[in-house]
């Protein structure tokens, strides 16, 4: 089906349903993303390219069965995802992004939906033209006067996505096939009047707690360094931890050469005539006229540079390694100092201007040139720690003893730093929302099973009787509400508790679908591309 029979039916006013809005699975920072499918329909969600038998090459973020996602359209959706967080008030940065694995989440989900796209053609499912149609009826971005408008489709296709009619047309029937396909895996979830029963009972055991972590960062510069005659003596007794440390911070001390560097990117495509080419050059010059006249380097990219992941951060690349890059933009940006800007460099992705900000050079150092320096960290770690479970004890006493946890532990500001997404110095009283006994993380800190165990083990509000140990730290904590499950209410919740436990078993046979197909099939990751495009 290309873009005129789009058109068409456009005329005959057949495009008329309403387009659902963008799913998303989770806010970033509520959970570290971990998307199980969750299929999109807007800019930069359609991203399935041609086959690549040969395996993953600089241009694709991943090969699914001989099939490749090419990284520009991963790098327009991972873009596109960090814009829509902000757009929801939340301050993501691309590091903060890179920690809570965003990339990774964009590259799951697409390559989700080729896995499913996949399946549904082996089971002979396919999505009509109608529905396509509908989709792009009600795609704002195709819209003019609130009307699908065909002259504005084909600029958008041309300008943005860089994909025919057909083409595009084609990856939009793969993904509502690939919904189509997890429908059909997820029609078949059926519970019990026992899980629903079972369901009820953990679901209706809830609780609230207030808790305030001790962690070994906030009292590590307390830690003294060690003597000589104390490193040599913690190093003879963790000769085993030191080394395996080395090892799995092996990058840190045996690296290339480095550059954390920004660009502008005029963009051109590889067929461009020269005549093209000549004038992209031309602006590349210009632009770098302006950074010559003193102008920042990193203003120029927002205003000018057409690499659109790196734009909206000045063109911040963070840091690269000569192998990243092609030999003749390397070669220029590796001969400069820092602070200094390239000629303009011509590459198959358009005409380039560097900034290099900061150099390092390589390094190679061996576990004897470093054991000290590692011998001194850990046992400044171990110290800390020390620290942080004494003071944890200390605490618990007091709350023991009659004090409040959020007496002893007032946040500095109107929340605490942990919900602000901030370094926690010092321990700070944190309240939870409700949660219930089948919860696997406790609200705002994540994973602690001891912790769960001993809320739901309470029958009423109370300090729980340990410091927990929680991640690299200590947590104390009391329960401030506990609400057991009610029978007399099980009747009236029934349905509702039915519904829930009937979408869980749904996501938890997607998940395997989904965890089947992986195994079944061939799925090859470009993590060096992916970095290239987060900064990583």
């Amino acid at each position: 089906m290309g873009g005129k029979h789009a058109a068409r039916l456009k005329a005959k006013g057949i495009m008329k349903d309403a387009l659902e809005p963008r799913k998303i699975a989770v806010y970033l920072f509520i959970i570290a993303i971990a998307v199980v499918f969750t299929l999109q329909f807007g800019p930069g969600s359609s991203g399935f390219g041609r086959a690549n038998p040969a395996g993953a090459a600089p241009t694709t973020a991943a090969v699914v069965n001989g099939k490749e996602i090419p990284i520009m359209e991963f790098r327009r959706e991972y873009v596109n995802q960090l814009q829509y967080l902000r757009s929801q008030g939340q301050p993501v940065s691309e590091a903060v992004a890179r920690q809570f694995g965003l990339p990774q989440s964009v590259l799951d989900r697409m390559v989700n939906t080729e896995l499913l796209a996949q399946a549904a053609e082996r089971h002979g499912v396919k999505a009509s033209d109608e529905e396509i149609l509908k989709i792009l009826q009600n795609r704002p971005d195709f819209q003019k006067d609130g009307q699908f408008d065909y002259p504005t489709y084909q600029q958008m296709l041309r300008d943005y996505y860089r994909q025919t009619p057909a083409d595009f047309e084609e990856d939009i029937r793969r993904q509502i096939t690939a919904q189509k396909m997890i429908g059909m895996v997820q029609s078949g979830a059926v519970v019990s009047d026992d899980e629903v029963r079972t369901r009820f009972e953990k679901e209706g055991n809830q609780a609230r707690i207030v808790f305030a972590r001790f962690l070994p960062s906030m009292y590590a510069d307390k830690v003294p360094a060690p003597s000589a005659a104390d490193l040599a003596a913690y190093r003879q007794a963790h000769e085993k931890e030191i080394k395996e440390y080395y090892e799995a911070n092996r990058f840190v001390y045996q690296q290339p050469e480095r550059i954390r560097a920004r660009q502008i990117l005029v963009k051109v495509a590889p067929d461009a005539t020269p005549d093209v080419k000549a004038k992209a050059m031309e602006r590349a010059q210009g632009l770098l006229k302006e950074i010559q006249g003193g102008k920042d380097f990193s203003e120029v990219a927002k205003a000018s540079s057409d690499d659109q992941s790196t734009k909206p951060s000045g063109g911040d690349l963070g840091w690269v390694e000569r192998g990243n890059w092609e030999p003749a933009l390397a070669n220029a940006a590796f001969t400069l100092e820092a602070g200094q800007v390239t000629q303009p460099v011509e590459t198959k992705f358009g005409v380039h201007l560097v900034k290099v900000d900061e150099k390092k050079p390589a390094q190679d150092k061996s576990l004897e040139q470093v054991q000290d320096e590692i011998a001194t960290t850990l046992y400044k770690k171990d110290k800390a720690k020390d620290t942080a479970r004494a003071e944890a004890e200390k605490a618990l006493a007091e709350v023991k003893g009659g004090k409040t946890i959020s007496e002893l532990f007032k946040p500095e500001k109107e929340q605490p730093a942990l919900l602000r997404f901030e370094t926690e110095t010092r321990p700070e009283a944190v309240q939870t929302d409700t949660f219930n006994a089948a919860s696997v993380n406790v609200p705002h800190l994540g994973p602690a099973p001891d912790m769960i165990t001993a809320v739901f083990a309470t029958k009423g509000p109370q300090v729980l009787d340990q410091a927990f140990p929680v991640g690299e730290g200590y947590v104390i904590a009391q329960v401030t509400e506990r609400q057991l499950a009610d029978d007399a209410n099980f009747a009236q919740k029934k349905e509702e508790l039915r519904k829930q436990a009937v979408q869980a078993k749904q996501y938890e046979v997607a998940d395997s679908f989904l965890k089947s197909l992986r195994k079944s099939g061939e799925v090859k990751t470009n993590t060096e591309a992916l970095d290239q495009v987060t900064g990583g």
